[in-house]
């Protein structure tokens, strides 16, 4: 049996895709404040001073505090079943189904949000390692991660966390930023941006 490490955004499908959930999730009021006080991180982000990682934590923060996590599990199945199927790349479902025809532990390993991911891969039969949110007593959200942010150096702890990598004859991987980079290295056959990422990687280690 073989392993199959799958990012998500941009792997599977064609676009970031937590944008749009918080866009879908995050009341009206708050959206209009935070496009004010955010303005300078969005800004920084997209002239590449701000990190990815930075600026996720912060729309999660503004976005999420103090939301019930009932009512977000609620937006994240509405969103897992309206919105991702339109951003599905075909290619990216049909290597999916070949590895699970080949019967293949498939696993989404995603800097994404548990609230949509979960669903959605509980629809498709698939194992998860993602990214979440805190949650205090009262059922509120701090707006804060649970632990690190299932990116980069957090994406390959997670999978040998979870996974005996021995028990397996080959392991795949694909993804598409280099935020993937150490999942990758994981692999014995990885795919970046849908083709083999040996360039990639070795590029990589001469830096």
């Amino acid at each position: 049996m073989d392993l199959a490490l799958f990012d998500f955004d941009g792997t599977v499908t064609d676009k970031e895709t937590m944008p749009d959930f918080i866009y879908a999730a995050v009341s009206p009021g708050r959206l209009r404040l935070g496009k004010i006080i955010l303005l300078p991180l969005i800004l920084g982000y997209k002239v590449k001073l701000v990190s990815g990682s930075a600026i996720r934590a912060a729309l999660c923060f503004f976005g999420f505090w103090r939301v019930s996590a009932d009512e977000l599990e609620t937006q994240g199945q509405r969103f897992a079943k309206d919105f991702l199927p339109t951003r599905l790349r075909a290619d990216a479902m049909e290597r999916i189904a070949w590895h699970k025809a080949r019967g293949d532990t498939v696993v989404i390993v995603s800097g994404g949000l548990d609230f949509y991911l979960s669903p959605w891969c509980k629809e498709h039969e698939l194992d998860l390692l993602c990214s979440a949110l805190e949650q205090g007593r009262n059922g509120k959200l701090s707006g804060l991660y649970k632990g690190k942010q299932c990116v980069g150096e957090e994406k390959a702890r997670l999978v040998q966390q979870r996974f005996n990598l021995s028990q397996f004859s080959r392991i795949y991987a694909y993804g598409d930023t280099p935020e993937d980079r150490q999942l990758l290295a994981l692999a014995d056959e990885a795919y970046y941006r849908w083709q083999p990422s040996s360039s990639f990687l070795k590029q990589d280690t001469e830096r």
